[in-house]
């Protein structure tokens, strides 16, 4: 099967602590930080948006691949918030990486889990021959009505996939299952600012329903056990999900500690689950097994299993990691957030 041959993450310098939004809002921080599990979120600057996120990202992949981008036969950039209703995102960062103009180019959209749907459409590409390489990207800048529950979480970032031929992967991927139904906890119309959800109810018919039973489908397809994964990494909404969805299949709370940035990054959305999986490969040994499951609302999850070649070790060291990104850091006040999202409406 085709696997991972170059990965990118990026999340923007910019950081909003959650007792600050807190604060304007006359919440108390010690509740918002417990009850969501997060401490502070990513934001994007006045002059980035998903396409910026998703360049850097990408060139990320690019070093670590070691391939040139004219090499890509498929680009596809995943987001919620795409700078344009009407124009593709994936064009411009491809032009952007010197990759057009031979390739095939779209924007998907499938809430937070468009980023992995990304990665199963070039995979299967590249193992059906259909192209040499292909890009996979999540990222957002999402949005957050300002003193809803979503503004403490809803940030900035993103992370980009390179697939290829199996014998030049950093990762192999042994397979990938998808659990989808008509599940509406969260949306946004046509000309709507910002999205709408449905509270509580985005919990258990939602996000634990489909996580939980995606995971239960890639196992019972590969034939797989939870003891056999040395990492998981589940969409990260807010803090508390990903430990709880744990709970319910009984894995241990230290095999999701690497992926877990929400506490930090808070929820990047398309980019939630690539940048988890992208903060495990920066550290996991050759031989390493992952499970991956991601969650969009709508309501989809794709859970994949992953297995770390000894490849890595010389590709990792070729493009920041993760974690240097969420090391640098600048913490902004609400006022500058709310500039730099473009929050005041006139």
């Amino acid at each position: 099967m085709a696997g991972i041959i170059g990965y990118g993450a990026y999340v923007p310098v910019y950081r909003i602590k959650t007792s600050e939004i807190a604060r304007v809002w006359g919440e108390e921080p010690d509740r918002i930080e417990k009850g969501l599990g997060i401490l502070e979120k990513a934001v994007g600057g006045v002059d980035e948006d998903t396409a910026t996120i998703s360049v850097e990202a990408a060139r990320n992949a690019i070093l670590r691949a070691g391939i040139g981008p004219k090499r890509l036969g498929a680009l596809y950039v995943g987001s919620e918030s795409h700078p344009y209703a009407v124009k593709p995102t994936g064009t411009m960062v491809a032009e952007a990486l010197g990759a057009t103009p031979n390739l095939t180019c779209a924007n998907l959209e499938f809430a937070c889990k468009a980023g992995t749907a990304g990665l199963q459409i070039v995979l299967a590409m590249v193992d059906a021959k259909m192209i040499e390489y292909g890009m996979a990207i999540g990222a957002d800048t999402a949005q957050g009505r300002p003193g809803d529950a979503l503004e403490y979480s809803a940030a900035s970032g993103g992370a980009a996939y390179i697939a290829g031929p199996d014998s030049e992967s950093l990762a192999t991927v042994e397979g990938w299952f998808s659990f989808t139904t008509d599940t509406p906890d969260f949306w946004r119309r046509q000309h709507a600012d910002y999205p709408t959800h449905g509270g509580r109810f985005t919990g258990k018919p939602a996000y634990f329903k489909h996580v939980v039973s995606a995971t239960q489908g890639l196992l019972a397809k590969l034939g797989t056990k939870l003891e056999d994964y040395d990492y998981v990494v589940f969409h990260q909404p807010n803090g508390k999900f990903p430990l709880e969805a744990a709970k319910k299949l009984a894995i241990p709370p230290e095999k999701l500690k690497t992926g877990l940035l929400t506490p930090i990054v808070g929820n990047t959305y398309s980019g939630a689950s690539p940048l988890g999986l992208s903060a495990v490969l920066d550290e996991a040994k050759p031989g390493a097994r992952i499970l991956m499951t991601s969650f969009g609302s709508g309501a989809g999850s794709d859970s994949f299993s992953i297995v770390v070649t000894d490849r890595i070790e010389a590709a990792r060291d070729r493009a920041p990691k993760t974690k240097d990104y969420i090391a640098k850091k600048k913490y902004i006040d609400y006022a500058t957030y709310i500039k730099y999202r473009r929050k005041i409406k006139l």
